[in-house]
């Protein structure tokens, strides 16, 4: 079997390749699309980091091929899909990088607090200046870790141990874990609001997506400071020049940037109280050779036929089951990441409900799809169909299936609940005949729509003249709506809605519907 390696990835870790028998490796990095399409052709895996791009072009080149191996976390350079549909497994290394993106965050803290990287230049430069330096402690100021997975919970450990409180926000931090962990949970405003300092953890996914904006800098203390080791756009960086200019924000330490590489123009960089290095967060010798290491031996599992644990899309089923489950696997992973996008919340307790035939059938993995869908809006590309029980674990998220084989009108029908601080919420959905996937309930409520595309979501009073109002909203934005379905228990009362839409949704449209009176809750939902 023939491995290509298209990257530059470790030595030490292609071994673990090099000493299984009948594994051949090439290496050939810095190839073209075309180039790669064709050097792939003859391989029965491929290794690749963040440089090649694996497109469908290139998967179609590939007649062998039964695994990528990405050696680090992200997958944007891979089309999955395509890969999926291709039977092609596709693996990476969630957590090879933690403890290094961990550090990293912690040294440019530390750099932060004590001015270090314009200290070092003043002495280079033969100059001998300590009042221009004075710094801060780190002991006694408190710290807001914005997302508590892998990286932000080694990051909360290290500061308690400078002497530093710890004020976590995360959607699925719950009461128990951050007691475990020894810090104060908080709402995000909350969190800003009491922060010395500031660090972000979370992915980049369109709720994160300027996650710490203009409103966001305001709540803060006068003099905090910030740091970004995570995902450049998490931080809206023109609002960041703004607070860096009125003084709100002493100081700021981004290893990571909504373009990259940072353009020489970007006005950021006019700002001496910036630290910047270029994307360091995973690049020691140790979170390299982890990467590589776990890739590499994922690989030689899949090629193998034994148990592997970091797939990225979905592993082989047995044919039948699969035949039989496919539909329902979309389904319920749109599900999970509906409910996840109606309640972004910490999330205590989830239940996986199974009526009708389902409920006759082996659906352990279908329930590792609902849980990726509902877990994709905190860990991003970090879940999966395989560790997504193991995530909602270590996050201390109880999860149930319950098996109800008489108890539902409809041949099937898969629910998924979750407890939210605004108590138990539930979506539900089934298959019909010849017209396939479809939301039949949310809440108590009624419902039939498609599970798929851009919608938005309200919760309102049901009153004559709202639906129009919403649309006119809509039609200014030149915004077409696609289709809407309503639920509601009775006239005049409360009801919910859901809007298919054809293009994205600007927040300042969704600030406008949310201020139409008798609209409690609107959302953006993508399916």
């Amino acid at each position: 079997m023939k491995v290509l390696v298209a990257d530059d990835i470790s030595r030490q870790g292609l071994e673990k390749l090099r000493i299984v028998p009948d594994i051949e490796i090439e290496v050939r990095t810095g190839l073209s699309e075309a180039e790669l399409a064709q050097a792939v052709r003859a391989a029965d895996a491929l290794l690749v980091r963040s440089q090649s791009k694996v497109t469908e072009r290139v998967l179609e080149s590939a007649g062998r091929l039964k695994v990528i191996g990405r050696a680090g976390v992200g997958v944007d350079n891979i089309d999955v899909a395509a890969a999926t549909r291709r039977g092609i497994v596709v693996v990476n290394a969630p957590d090879g990088n933690t403890i290094s993106a961990c550090e990293h965050t912690f040294a440019m803290m530390i750099g932060l607090a004590r001015h270090i990287p314009r200290a070092h230049a003043s002495v280079k430069a033969g100059v001998w200046d300590r009042k221009s330096f004075v710094g801060v402690e780190l002991m006694g100021k408190t710290l807001a870790v914005i997302g508590m997975g892998r990286i932000g919970t080694e990051v909360a450990k290290r500061a308690k141990a400078f002497g530093m409180k710890v004020v976590g926000y995360d959607p699925f931090l719950t009461d128990d874990r951050a007691k475990e962990l020894g810090i104060v949970k908080a709402a995000l405003e909350d969190a800003v609001a009491a922060a010395d300092f500031i660090t972000v953890h979370t992915p980049l996914t369109k709720e994160t997506r300027h996650l710490i904006d203009a409103a966001m800098f305001a709540r803060m203390k006068d003099g905090v400071r910030i740091v970004n080791c995570a995902r450049g756009g998490i931080i809206d960086e023109q609002a960041l020049c703004d607070a860096l200019a009125a003084g709100k924000v002493a100081g700021a330490a981004l290893d990571v940037y909504e373009q990259e590489p940072l353009p020489a123009d970007h006005p950021l960089r006019r700002f001496d109280n910036v630290i910047f290095t270029p994307h360091l967060g995973a690049s020691t010798e140790e979170a390299q050779l982890n990467v590589a290491i776990v890739v590499a031996e994922e690989v030689a599992n899949v090629l193998l036929g034994r148990p592997f644990r970091n797939a990225v899309n979905l592993p082989s089923l047995d044919k039948e089951l699969s035949d039989y489950l496919a539909p329902y696997l979309v389904l319920g992973e749109k599900l999970g990441a509906l409910l996840g996008q109606l309640s972004p919340q910490s999330m205590a307790d989830i239940e996986i409900a199974y009526g009708g035939e389902l409920a006759l059938q082996d659906v352990s993995f279908l329930s590792r799809t609902v849980l990726k869908g509902l877990l994709s809006q905190r860990f991003a590309d970090e879940v999966n169909y395989v560790n997504a029980p193991t995530l909602a674990q270590e996050a201390g998220i109880n999860v149930r299936e319950v098996k109800q084989p008489k108890s539902t009108v409809f041949t099937s029908l898969l629910s998924v609940s979750a407890v939210t601080p605004q108590g138990r919420r539930r979506v539900a959905g089934t298959l019909y005949n010849g017209a396939g996937a479809r939301i039949v309930q949310i809440d108590d409520y009624r419902i039939d729509m498609l599970p798929e595309g851009r919608m938005i979501y309200t919760e309102h009073v049901d009153r004559p003249g709202m639906i129009g109002r919403i649309g006119m909203i809509l039609g200014e934005a030149d915004i077409n709506i696609g289709s809407m379905q309503v639920g509601r228990r009775d006239t005049g009362g409360q009801a919910v809605m859901l809007l298919s839409v054809d293009k994205p949704v600007p927040s300042e449209v969704l600030d406008a519907i949310g201020q139409i009176a008798g609209i409690h809750t609107i959302r953006s939902i993508e399916l």
